[in-house]
């Protein structure tokens, strides 16, 4: 039975239901994963405690809410078939593709995008993410090895029946009421559960694991089991210190940048992955290695000449930091970033971050200012300019942390092999630039002050 205009409930509340949901299931699954999310909660409270002016601006900007229930999710799959899918059922929820990722780059043959929430009130609401990687199979060089491994593909259904037929239903009446919400996520739910049995012998996963253990990940299971939740932490760097207490292996570095006064991007660690026992065809047991636990910390976005700058600094870091140990890799990143300005002021005035503008209660009582120049706003109190969190990902750092609980062996024969437009046909739709959303946010927000003060929204 369709449902009604007048019974639809929103995008929004459907994503959050289904996050909920898959928090719930992935705890279940991965107990570490709870004790992880306690661990994240513990040390944000004692930084809000012991920094009220942070404490004050996230409650200013919604994002005390958004802190206790933002996570994102990471995905891989195996087809355009099943990506394109994927891409109507996040659509059921307000998630759209943004970006494009080439993490051959690093080796790792896949290309990928984030389904996330894209505007303000969305965001606030439940900023929920998961970025989804499309399996490269024309980058395996073992023809008859490729073959296989698409043959194996193409005879799997990674959706439940009912989920199609409700992703079909929504895109008819434009959303689900909230019986036909509550069904959506049952239903979705189970593409990304695990499941331990493989869907092929141990001498076939052998061979694929071989080539590149993503690629075992990928071919051999039922579904592609969601690998990771991650929880948004204040002080990444507390948590990883504290996480061999709490009983979890942490990766030996955190992938991004460093540590800074004023964070900037997005900075990422995790658990190391499990060793989960897994069944074969002809009921043979062996292992498999592939969930695990990440946390993140987000900072500014930067705008292209920011991230041109980060990106030549990383550059030369790691070529620094290669082998190094933490503390030793903490020090030396830190040095080689010494260029990249640290305060907020100077990354707004060299335009290398994206800023929100807003009135202050002074600049909301004043009267006949002359709205030009927005700089001097700021200096005069009348104007505030909070950094745009960046929503996105970092291909170097999602790489890293792929190797990390992957395993660092194979690779280089996938480097340097970006194509967005395959991504793209595969999706069925361009992505969104992620550059593009910060600097319309951005561009809006000074619009609306200075036609606020009556000057020229231009």
């Amino acid at each position: 039975m369709n449902a009604t205009a007048t019974d639809i409930v929103s995008r929004d509340e459907i994503r959050d239901r289904f996050s909920r949901a898959m928090s719930a299931m992935y705890q279940a699954e991965v107990p570490q994963y709870g004790t992880l999310l306690t661990l994240v909660d513990e040390v944000n409270r004692e930084i809000l405690a012991g920094d009220t002016a942070l404490a004050e601006r996230l409650r200013d900007h919604d994002g005390l809410d958004r802190l206790g229930v933002e996570r994102h999710g990471a995905i891989r799959v195996g087809s355009a078939s099943e990506l394109a899918m994927l891409r109507r059922l996040f659509a059921v929820m307000g998630m759209y593709p943004v970006g494009y990722y080439d993490l051959t780059e690093a080796g790792v043959p896949v290309h990928s995008t984030a389904f996330r929430p894209i505007d303000d009130a969305a965001l606030a609401r439940n900023p929920f993410r998961v970025f989804t990687s499309l399996l490269r199979l024309e980058l395996i060089d073992d023809e008859t090895l490729r073959e296989r491994a698409a043959a194996i593909l193409a005879e799997r259904d990674i959706f439940t029946p009912g989920a199609r037929e409700l992703i079909e239903l929504s895109e008819r009446q434009d959303g689900l009421d909230d019986a036909q919400a509550e069904q959506f996520v049952s239903e979705a739910l189970e593409t990304f559960r695990w499941h331990r049995y493989a869907t092929v012998d141990l001498e076939t996963y052998e061979a694929l694991h071989a080539e590149h253990r993503l690629i075992a990940d990928v071919v051999c299971f039922r579904g592609p089991h969601i690998n990771h939740l991650t929880p948004r932490t204040l002080d990444i760097d507390e948590v990883q210190r504290r996480m061999p207490a709490a009983g979890m292996n942490p990766k030996a570095v955190i992938e991004g940048p460093p540590r800074r006064d004023c964070p900037i991007l997005l900075r990422q660690t995790s658990f190391k992955a499990l060793e989960e026992t897994t069944l074969f065809a002809g009921e043979r047991q062996g292992t498999h290695t592939a969930r695990f636990g990440e946390i993140e910390q987000r900072g500014v976005a930067l705008t292209a000449e920011g991230r041109a700058l980060y990106d030549r600094l990383l550059s030369a870091s790691r070529e620094r930091t290669a082998g190094l140990a933490h503390e030793q890799h903490r020090r030396v990143q830190a040095e080689a970033f010494a260029e990249f300005p640290d305060d907020e002021a100077t990354l707004r005035r060299d335009g290398l971050a994206f800023f929100e503008y807003r009135l202050t209660e002074a600049g909301r009582a004043a009267a006949g200012v002359d709205a030009t120049d927005l700089e001097a706003l700021i200096e005069r109190g009348l104007v505030s300019a909070r950094p745009i969190t960046y929503e996105d990902f970092l291909p170097v750092s999602a790489a890293g942390i792929f190797q990390s609980n992957l395993g660092e062996g194979g690779g280089a024969a996938y480097a340097g092999n970006a194509n967005r437009e395959a991504l793209e046909a595969a999706l069925g739709v361009p992505v969104t630039d992620e550059l593009a959303l910060y600097a319309e946010r951005q561009r809006a927000s000074q619009a609306a002050v200075r036609e606020a003060l009556g000057g020229d929204t231009a």
